[in-house]
């Protein structure tokens, strides 16, 4: 199957400065007006502070003048107690609307994530596309609002700053300037080193995050060959370089904050110079020197708000290119929702289905081999058929192709008589149940196991499909019954209970066609007979399509497909193939037991 390089599985290209800021509007759209509010308080809140430098060179002029102060100081103690309301109402705001827009990216990716193609799946890695659903879009809430509102803010009040200081005494803004130019071109440099650092540190945490999928994907497995430390070993690493990064961004981080302060003290020091200067000459009061060193310092906030702003936006685009990398990835198309379960009531019986492939090649990717090569059978409406051969031959494929899961290289895959293409996906699923391979029981309870195909299930039709699978007695004796817990991945249950589950998950879906891929191979004999007879009964009214590596599954099929090197070797019931074919007969004699193992209870 088809797999990517450590890079283009983990990886995020970056993206282009306007792309990134019109990916950022997609997610800032819907809350534009809750980011309007919240920088008009911002402003309302800077407006004040603006405004305070202004109210003291009054309050010393009037003081010089031996005049009351009393007005000037009600006047500042109210506009004080008005900025600081407006900058806490317009605080919560932003940040009730941050959460907003994280909860939109991520319903946005998870909706994705789960429409995506197979083969999409197969090249990257799960663990690194759940990180981008947790940790890249927790970057989302600074970058999206704060980030925004920094940046605008800054920019109004340090130009309003600016004006008000050039009001006040031209020459020293022209020292103010001066100082903070030449920090600002030093901190320019900084700016790309951050980006840099945050995005290998977002895909360092993606790697850790694969990691650690793996280990409690196969846990069991892990702890049976004492591989905990090995694998604990893998995760850190990941862990190691994620903080090698974060460090390292934190790093030019500090040093461009560690900028802004030498920018204003440097300035603060050159004023303070030439404006005692100027003072002592008599070319300016003390007054405006007093306001002007209050601006200066005032300064300090808007230039603080751009570089943090800065500093958000490139640890923020890190994420928003590895969120665009979901955005990219090919998904199914969505078609018209339907019924999880067929359309068919209990007085008309749905009509098997019938099954054609017409010269069906198909590879996992581009240079590789060819799973099937110019494939070509016919299964009509109802009966069982059954599929055999040695390993590799594309037995699964055939299932996998008819449920476009993927799509066939050449030829065509017909259901109905109907090219699969054509079918809307979800109407072509609706009509088939799948048993896969490994059964898979998801974690939750039984009942929500065997409903998840068919949701609207009645409790009489859940007892029922219980009592044909033999789950009946598993239920009597679970403490809670059908709402008893089975573990993550049915860990509490038996291979065999899996499989069974998995069964009736879709039987209880009254499918048109069914599909079981080595549906039996984990049950013991007694249970492996009575699910044969419940096979063979569902296939006097439903289309059965069996891949199998037991004699017993396939010897009383209607037919068999006989599958070798990709190609339609035979096709013919258990006695023409014994009598006509040499492999098939090898098989026979071999109980096709090629690649089952030993069946377990």
């Amino acid at each position: 199957m088809n797999t990517a390089s450590a890079p283009e599985a983990t990886g995020a290209e970056s993206l282009r400065a306007r792309e990134t800021l019109k990916a950022l509007y997609g997610y800032v759209r819907p809350h534009r007006w809750a980011v309007a509010l919240g920088l008009l308080l911002a402003l309302v809140g800077a407006a004040g502070g603006l405004l305070q430098p202004l109210a003291t060179k009054t309050l010393v002029d009037r003081l010089s003048s031996g005049g009351t102060i009393g007005t000037i100081l009600l006047a500042m103690t109210v506009l004080v107690l008005l900025s600081m309301v407006a900058e806490a109402f317009g605080a919560y705001v932003l940040e009730r609307t941050a959460e907003s827009v994280v909860l939109a990216a991520r319903r946005s990716l998870i909706g994705r994530l789960l429409r995506l193609r197979l083969t999409e799946v197969d090249r990257m890695q799960p663990g690194d596309l759940m990180s981008r659903v947790t940790s890249d879009t927790t970057l989302l809430r600074a970058v999206s609002t704060q980030a925004v509102v920094s940046a605008a803010t800054g920019a109004v009040t340090l130009v309003a700053a600016v004006v008000v200081m050039a009001f006040l005494d031209a020459v020293l803004l022209g020292v103010t300037l001066g100082v903070v130019a030449v920090v600002g071109v030093a901190a320019a440099l900084v700016m790309p080193k951050i980006g840099q650092a945050a995005e290998r540190a977002q895909a360092a945490v993606g790697e850790m995050s694969t990691g650690l999928e793996r280990v409690f994907g196969a846990f069991r497995t892990v702890k049976a060959s004492g591989a905990e430390e090995r694998e604990a070993a893998r995760v850190e690493a990941a862990a190691r370089r994620a903080w090698r990064h974060g460090v390292r961004s934190a790093k030019w981080e500090a040093v461009l904050g560690s900028a802004d302060d030498l920018a204003v003290e440097l300035a603060f020091l050159a004023v303070l110079a030439v404006g005692g200067a100027r003072v002592a000459s008599g070319d300016m009061p003390v007054s405006t020197l007093i306001a002007f060193l209050l601006y200066l310092f005032y300064l300090m906030e808007p230039v603080y708000k751009l570089v943090e702003a800065a500093s958000q936006y490139q640890e923020g685009a890190a994420a928003i290119a590895r969120i665009a990398q979901v955005d990219r990835l090919a998904t199914e198309k969505q078609d018209r929702h339907l019924s999880a379960r067929p359309a068919a009531t209990k007085t008309l019986r749905p009509r098997p289905a019938s099954v054609r492939f017409e010269e069906v090649s198909f590879r996992y990717g581009t240079g590789l081999p060819d799973i099937h090569q110019r494939v070509d059978f016919e299964v009509p409406g109802g009966g069982r058929t059954a599929f055999v051969g040695p390993s590799g031959t594309g037995k699964s494929t055939v299932f996998a192709l008819v449920e476009r899961f993927y799509e066939a290289t050449g030829g065509r895959v017909l259901v109905d008589g109907k090219d699969v293409t054509k079918w809307p996906l979800s109407e072509l699923r609706s009509v088939i149940g799948y048993v896969e391979q490994d059964a898979p029981v998801l974690a939750g309870t039984l009942r929500e196991n065997l409903v998840f195909a068919a949701p609207g299930a009645t409790d009489d039709e859940i007892r029922e499909v219980l009592t044909r699978t033999r789950l009946d007695a598993l239920v009597e004796r679970l403490p809670h019954g059908l709402d008893t817990p089975v573990g993550h991945r049915g860990t509490k249950l038996s291979g065999g209970e899996r499989q069974r589950i998995a069964i009736a998950r879709a039987l209880l879906r009254r499918p048109r066609l069914l599909l079981l891929d080595e549906a039996t191979s984990q049950l013991d004999a007694v249970n492996e007979l009575a699910l044969r007879d419940v096979i063979a009964e569902t296939a006097r009214e439903t289309t059965v399509l069996v891949v199998a590596h037991r004699l017993s599954t396939v010897t009383d099929a209607d037919r068999i497909v006989v599958l070798d090197a990709g190609k339609v070797r035979a096709v013919g019931t258990h006695e023409e193939l014994v009598a006509e074919d040499e492999l098939y007969a090898q098989l026979a004699a071999t109980q096709l037991l090629t690649s089952a193992g030993r069946p377990r209870g």
